[in-house]
């Protein structure tokens, strides 16, 4: 008899024919979708807080596997230099190594991943693969006006150390420029201007809002019409019956 209690969370079993324990999953295998501002990071960091699942963006795993030195890291460190963008087929490789890693077994969100139908298409077959189901793609729906608002007033932590998170508005430094947490000052980033931020909407309607309808043929949508990161997490754990 073996003890297997370790792979995933959840309620232990004892399966008769293989004569070992197992843990009954209950993981989180979801895509968030979303425009610039939307607070994609916010709800992958507070459902990630329920299970144990792990936050996954590109460029999360670009760093991680150049830091590594890893072949495919190498690889793209040499496009990252050049200012060019990583090619879709190496970012599958890293991607595909990314998701065999022991803490994948929790479950895992991916934060802003895939960006265009390719990407979501290599996604589908890597996903087969690797025998892992998507259990859905999570599109959350903000109203333009609301994330102008959003990123315009919002305020960053130079120190690349920190980068602590401020809001003009709603969320202020204790000290007008000047970070509660380092001491360093706070500014607004070139790319949260309204010239900036209206771009990047742009460039995200035309490339990557196509998404949505992609994982609505594939059954997989689930779209949450929200201001608020509560009401997104409500509705996820509702869906997946958490």
């Amino acid at each position: 008899m073996s003890y297997n209690l370790s792979a995933v969370d959840g309620e232990a079993f004892y399966d008769t024919d293989k004569h070992e324990y197992n843990l009954q999953e209950n993981t989180m295998k979801l895509i968030l979708l979303g425009a610039p501002g939307a607070g994609k990071g916010t709800v992958a960091k507070l459902l990630t807080a329920i299970d144990g699942s792990v936050q996954i963006s590109t460029g999360d795993i670009l760093r991680g596997a150049v830091q590594a030195g890893t072949e495919l890291g190498k690889e793209a460190e040499g496009y990252m230099k050049r200012g060019d963008l990583v090619p879709d087929s190496l970012i599958m490789g890293i991607m595909e190594k990314r998701l065999q890693e022991p803490d994948c077994a929790k479950g895992f969100l991916l934060d802003g991943f895939p960006r265009t139908i390719p990407q979501a298409e290599a996604l589908t077959e890597l996903l087969a693969k690797l025998d892992i189901t998507l259990d859905k793609a999570v599109d959350i729906d903000v109203p333009k006006d609301i994330i102008l608002d959003r990123l315009c007033t919002r305020r960053t932590c130079e120190n690349s150390d920190c980068q602590s998170i401020y809001n003009v508005k709603s969320n202020p430094p204790k000290q007008e420029g000047i970070c509660d947490k380092c001491g360093s000052k706070v500014v607004q980033r070139e790319d949260e201007t309204e010239e900036a931020i209206s771009h990047r909407l742009a460039t995200y309607n035309e490339k990557t809002a196509p998404l949505i309808g992609f994982y609505e043929k594939e059954g997989l949508l689930l779209s949450v019409k929200a201001v608020s990161s509560d009401a997104v997490i409500d509705a996820v754990k509702k869906e997946l019956s958490l």
